[in-house]
C-alpha cells in the first residue's frame, strides 16, 4: 500500500511525478513504478519521503483502522495546531469511511472532534489578533471587542445571541427520542440552568435518577433562585450521602466556589482529586488553579498546574504535546505575574 499512499500524498500536494522524483533523487519511472505497485521504494528513501510529504514513516504504509483512529485521537489531544495538509488528509480519510457507512458513529464523532479542534485553534488566533487590535486603537474598538468576545465564547450583551436556544431545542428533541439515556438529560439541565429557564430545568431534574447529580443540580437550581442556604445544604448533603463519588466532591467544590467560599472550594476539589483511582481526572486541579489565581495565590496556581502535568505523565504516560504544553505555558505566565509582583 505504500505506492498508493505516495500517490495520494503527491496528488494532495498537486505535484507531478517528475517533481517528486527530482526532490528524492530518483527517476520519474521509479516513482511511477511505486505508485502502480510494480516496485517499492528503497528503505533508505523512506525518511526523505516522509519529510517531503510532512508525514511519519508509518503513514507511508497502510495502517489498520484501529491504529489510525488512535493516532487521529492522539493528534487531536496533543497538537495545538494541526497542519492544514494533515487536517485535510485526515478529514478525507474519515469521509472515506462514511462513504462506505454513513452511520459510522466513530468516524462521525472523530470528524466532529477534528473540526472542533480547528475551530478552537482558529478562535485562539482570533483572540490574539483581537487583543492586539484593542491595544492598537482603544478609542475605536467596537468591532475588535465583538471579535474578541466571539473568539472566547463570552457574553456580548445581546440576549438573543448569548443564550443556548437552538442547542436546548436540539437536546430536548434528542431526549424525547432517547428518554432512557441519562447523559443527554444532564446536558439539557446544564443548558437550561445556564439560560435561567429554571422551571423547565426543575421539571427535568425531577425526571432524573435520585443520585448525587440530582442533588447537585437541585442545589444549583436553588442557588439561581437566590436560596443560598438551601443550595449549600444540598451540595453538602450530596457529598455526605455519596462519600465514594469524587464527582460529588467536585460538585461541592463548584458550589462553594459559586457561594464565594473559596477555601472550602479548594478543600473539596482537593478531596475529589485525591479520592480517585489512577488514572485520575484533573478537572478539580484546573478549578483549584483558577481559584488560586483569582485569590492572587500564584504559587498555589503553579503548584496545581505542576500536579496536572505530573498526573498526565505518570498516570496517562503523556510526556509531550498540547495537553502538557498548555499547563507549561500557564506556569510560565504565572511565574511572570509573580515576577511583576516582586
Amino acid at each position: 500500500m505504500i505506492g498508493m499512499n505516495i500517490k495520494q500524498f503527491r496528488q494532495e500536494k498537486h505535484i507531478k511525478q517528475e517533481t517528486l522524483a527530482d526532490a528524492i533523487g530518483v527517476s520519474a519511472q521509479a516513482v511511477s513504478k511505486w505508485e502502480t505497485g510494480a516496485s517499492d521504494p528503497d528503505i533508505a528513501l523512506l525518511p526523505q519521503l516522509a519529510t517531503y510529504f510532512g508525514v511519519s514513516i508509518d503513514e507511508l504504509f497502510e495502517v489498520p483502522r484501529a491504529d489510525r483512529m488512535e493516532r487521529i485521537q492522539n493528534m487531536i489531544w496533543n497538537e495545538r495546531r494541526i497542519n492544514p495538509e494533515t487536517f485535510d488528509r485526515t478529514a478525507a480519510y474519515l469521509e472515506g469511511i462514511l462513504k462506505e457507512d454513513p452511520k459510522d458513529a466513530e468516524a462521525l464523532t472523530m470528524l466532529a472532534e477534528l473540526y472542533n479542534h480547528r475551530a478552537h485553534s482558529d478562535h485562539e488566533n482570533a483572540s490574539y489578533y483581537a487583543e492586539r487590535a484593542l491595544e492598537a486603537d482603544p478609542e475605536d474598538a467596537h468591532n475588535a471587542w465583538a471579535a474578541y468576545l466571539e473568539a472566547n465564547n463570552a457574553p456580548c450583551g445581546d440576549n438573543w445571541l448569548d443564550n443556548h436556544f437552538s442547542v436546548i431545542r436540539f437536546i430536548q428533541e434528542y431526549v424525547e427520542r432517547h428518554p432512557e439515556l441519562r447523559y443527554p438529560r444532564i446536558v439539557l439541565v446544564e443548558n437550561l440552568l445556564a439560560d435561567h429557564r429554571l422551571d423547565e430545568a426543575e421539571a427535568e431534574i425531577a425526571r432524573m435518577k435520585k443520585d448525587d447529580a440530582h442533588m447537585s443540580y437541585s442545589a444549583k437550581l436553588a442557588f439561581l433562585r437566590n436560596d443560598f442556604e438551601t443550595a449549600q445544604k444540598l451540595w453538602e448533603q450530596a457529598a455526605n450521602d455519596f462519600p465514594n463519588r469524587w464527582q460529588a466532591q467536585d460538585s461541592l467544590g463548584e458550589g462553594y466556589r459559586l457561594l464565594g467560599m473559596y477555601e472550602k472550594a479548594l478543600d473539596a476539589f482537593e478531596k475529589g482529586f485525591t479520592m480517585q483511582n489512577a488514572p485520575r481526572y484533573t478537572d478539580g486541579m484546573f478549578s483549584r488553579a483558577q481559584i488560586h489565581e483569582q485569590l492572587g495565590d500564584y504559587e498555589g496556581a503553579i503548584e496545581d498546574r505542576k500536579r496536572i502535568v505530573e498526573c498526565l505523565k505518570t498516570e496517562y504516560n503523556v510526556t509531550d504535546g498540547e495537553e502538557i504544553d498548555e499547563s507549561l505555558r500557564e506556569i510560565d505566565r504565572l511565574k511572570g505575574l509573580l515576577a511583576k509582583r516582586k
